[in-house]
């Protein structure tokens, strides 16, 4: 099988990566980080390439994703979280998120899609943020309920040609990204967990791959609450 992972330098996707080259498949590694990617390559040079890449720029992420035209499985996983100031509140920081986790990873799609085939997966990473409004998540959480609604209408529109679009919502991982929160983060699981949960989602082709499952159902449930219930609560979440 041919994966294809996007911001597989770090985090959920440099896991994926992993695991999924050590079951021998083929992987094409793509990140901004180019010494991340050679690592990757040294230690897996039968079944990763790199792919240096930063989906902000436009032609760069057509030119280089283009020739890839043998894909199984693409794995759009790049993203940037930075939080609120409420007290300063900055509009361009709303650029810079969605500039990453909307706008970038449909140029993925864009230059992706046309080589797509009936069968093929597309599998687009959001987060659990985009249920409730938390705290300081305006642009973060605002970007991924974005890509969320995107990942579904696409799931309509590529129906007809074959192409299994799937959702994943993870919850807190151990990342890099997720190491700088200065907040609890209940049910934080580790990136081989996240992993191994996006892994058997895509083989069952589970539109929605939410986990963990038990945190990722008390979201859902309290997305469904009344909206004053909602700000109570993640205003209790904030304390």
């Amino acid at each position: 099988m041919n994966v294809l992972i996007t911001g597989a330098t770090s985090g959920i996707g440099k896991q994926l990566a992993m695991d999924y080259a050590k079951a021998g498949h083929h992987v094409v590694a793509c990140g901004r980080n180019k010494e991340a990617l050679q690592a990757l390559e040294q230690e897996f040079p039968d079944t990763i390439a790199g792919q240096q890449l930063d989906i902000t720029h436009a032609d760069e992420t057509l030119q280089n994703l283009r020739p890839y035209t043998d894909l199984d499985v693409v794995i759009l996983s790049a993203g940037v979280c930075e939080y609120v100031d409420i007290d300063h509140f900055e509009a361009d920081m709303f650029a810079r998120v969605f500039n990453v986790n909307v706008v970038g990873t449909m140029r993925c799609v864009e230059a992706l899609l046309p080589n797509l085939k009936a069968g093929s997966k597309l599998v687009i990473v959001g987060s659990t943020a985009r249920l409730l409004p938390f705290t300081k998540a305006e642009a973060y959480g605002g970007s991924k309920a974005a890509i969320h609604y995107i990942t579904r209408s696409l799931q309509v529109d590529l129906a007809p040609r074959g192409i299994k679009v799937l959702s994943v919502s993870p919850g807190f991982v151990e990342t890099p990204m997720t190491s700088q929160n200065d907040f609890e983060m209940p049910m934080q699981v580790t990136p081989e967990f996240a992993s191994a949960s996006i892994r058997k989602g895509i083989e069952k082709n589970t539109l929605d791959i939410t986990f963990p499952r038990t945190f990722g159902w008390f979201l859902k449930f309290s997305s469904r609450l009344p909206q004053s219930w909602q700000v109570a609560l993640s205003r209790r979440f904030s304390k």
